[in-house]
C-alpha cells in the first residue's frame, strides 16, 4: 500500500493526486468545525455546517455521511464519520472510528483515500500513528492513502513516499 502525506490545509487539499475520496472526521462536540473538516466546510460554502444544524448527520460514534465536492476539490467525493464526543476521544475510540471509517470506505469501493488522522492536540503523535497502522491500514482495501498531516506525524507514517 502507498502511504503518502501532504500538508494539513487547504494547499494540501487541492494537491491531493491520485485519490478517489476524501475521508473526514467530525465529532459531535465539535463546533466549530476543526481541521480538515473546517477548510472542506468553507470551501463548500457551509455544507457540511448546514447539515450538522439540520440534525441529518451529527457526528455520533458509527454516523457517516456522503457528500459531493462539485468540483471544489480534486477527489469526486467526501465520506464524513462520526466520532462521537471528541471530549472523550482516547487512543481506542480513535482506533474504533478509524476502523469503521475502512470499513465504510471498502464499502464504496474506494481506491484512494486523503484523511486527516484525528486527535491534534489530545493524542501524542505515536498514539494517532498506531491508531492508523493498525486499525485503519489492515482494514482498507484500497491501494493509497494520503494522510493530511502536520511534519511530526507525517515522520510517523509507514512506507510514505511523497
Amino acid at each position: 500500500m502507498n502511504v503518502t502525506s501532504y500538508e494539513l490545509g487547504l494547499e494540501g487539499l487541492d494537491a491531493l493526486q491520485g485519490v478517489d475520496a476524501l475521508c473526514l472526521f467530525v465529532g459531535e462536540d465539535d463546533r466549530p468545525l476543526p481541521g480538515s473538516a473546517g477548510y472542506v466546510d468553507w470551501r463548500l460554502c457551509g455544507a457540511l455546517s448546514r447539515i450538522l444544524q439540520s440534525g441529518f448527520f451529527v457526528g455520533a460514534q458509527d454516523d457517516s455521511l456522503l457528500l459531493p465536492t462539485d468540483g471544489r476539490f480534486p477527489v469526486p467525493r467526501i465520506f464524513v464519520i462520526g466520532l462521537g464526543r471528541r471530549q472523550g476521544l482516547d487512543a481506542s475510540s480513535l482506533g474504533e472510528a478509524l476502523a469503521n471509517a475502512a470499513r465504510v470506505l471498502a464499502k464504496a469501493k474506494v481506491e484512494g483515500v486523503a484523511l486527516e488522522v484525528p486527535g491534534v492536540g489530545k493524542l501524542e503523535d505515536a498514539a494517532r500513528a498506531s491508531a492508523l497502522n493498525d486499525k485503519f491500514l489492515p482494514a482498507f482495501k484500497g491501494q493509497r492513502v494520503a494522510v493530511l498531516a502536520d511534519k511530526e506525524l507525517a515522520r510517523r507514517l509507514p512506507n510514505r513516499k511523497g
